[in-house]
């Protein structure tokens, strides 16, 4: 691309590590802005590592240096792209300072709004009170990107003018692109010597049902002996997720893998039986999509948005997850052969084409 054309975006998000959320398409994105000729920077608002240095992101050590870089970068001539959802308070507050600064400097901001259509604090009617800052929080921005139609409409009941709404799905072909790694000993070996092999993403909060989902296991494991688990994600307060595990007496079918790259999480993704979501709120979940594309049956609560093929349980009956659960596992050949593989594009191309206009 010819240098004059090129442009200067901020990306204002949580980013890897851990590899989780939106922060791992935004990673896409950025690599995708600065292939095409383009000067892409990060500002890592997530409260895992925005603290830790990297060259692959500005840390934010305060509210004071979180405004001063956004004004900073805005008086340098870069655009303001700003990520959020419904569900964090502290995320409202960022989300306006950021579009503030922009705005009264003079170039209105790019909204991504993240998620699904019922989050904590979104749509109207589930925070009523908060109205009004939704109202300047999507007036503010010359473009808002959503995950469907769905959250579309609800954006667009707070009086917001359809046209400058554009649905892209976050999941895109770069999430599939991997090359397969050796997992490191501990867990091969694990992976080894437990058939039937389940795999889950989790963070250490409510939203993802640990504990129930463990006491599920543990149900699981008297039915089937030999059957693994092994958990992905971020390791914070996993002593508490360590001693539950322990108080089941499940210690040698769990193994916390952590959080892992992008080729090792996709690696170990295809060597599972299942893969186990737990989350309700989560919408059209990236991980899986991924599980889905390489063949993978997917077990999941119900949330009337799951992929087609996807298995799904009552999140409110443990009984019932066992019971799914124990099903898959006794049909497994069956069930993997049903697995439909969803069609996938790309769909950063297409919010990167969305920024560059």
């Amino acid at each position: 691309m010819n240098n004059n054309n090129s442009q200067k975006i901020l990306e204002i998000s949580s980013y890897p590590p851990p590899r989780a959320g939106w922060g791992v398409r935004v990673s896409f994105l950025k690599k995708a802005l600065i292939q095409s000729g383009h000067e892409c920077k990060v500002l890592n608002t997530s409260p895992y590592s925005r603290k830790i240095p990297s060259p692959e992101y500005m840390t934010v050590m305060s509210g004071f240096d979180y405004v001063r870089k956004v004004l900073v970068h805005r008086l340098k001539g870069f655009k303001v792209h700003m990520h959020m959802n419904g569900d964090s308070p502290k995320g409202f507050v960022l989300t306006l300072l950021a579009e503030l600064i922009s705005f009264f400097t003079f170039k209105r901001p790019i909204l991504t709004f993240h998620a699904g259509p019922y989050q904590k604090y979104f749509p109207q009617e589930r925070a009523p009170l908060l109205t009004p800052m939704y109202k300047l929080i999507f007036s503010i921005p010359s473009k808002i990107i959503c995950n469907n139609n769905e959250v579309k409409e609800k954006i667009m009941s707070y009086g917001i003018n359809p046209a400058k709404i554009f649905p892209i799905q976050a999941f895109s072909i770069q999430y599939l692109e991997y090359d397969p790694v050796p997992l490191n000993g501990e867990l091969q070996d694990f992976i080894a010597n437990r058939k039937p092999l389940i795999s889950t993403y989790v963070f250490p909060r409510p939203e993802f049902f640990i504990e129930q989902m463990l006491k599920a296991i543990s149900h699981l494991i008297a039915l089937h002996p030999n059957l693994g688990l092994v958990m992905l994600g971020g390791e914070q307060d996993s002593d508490s997720i360590r001693a539950e595990i322990e108080r089941l007496g499940i210690q040698k079918n769990v193994f916390l893998a952590g959080d892992q790259a992008h080729d090792a999480f996709l690696t170990l993704l295809s060597k599972s039986d299942i893969y186990l979501r737990t989350p309700v709120k989560d919408g059209v979940c990236s991980s899986v999509l991924e599980a889905l594309s390489l063949g993978i049956p997917v077990v999941a609560s119900e949330n009337k948005r799951r992929p087609e093929s996807v298995i799904t349980y009552n999140n409110d009956d443990i009984n019932d997850m066992v019971k799914v659960i124990d099903s898959v596992i006794t049909n497994l050949s069956d069930v993997k052969r049903q697995v439909i593989k969803p069609h996938i594009r790309d769909t950063v191309k297409d919010e990167l084409e969305l920024l560059l206009n």
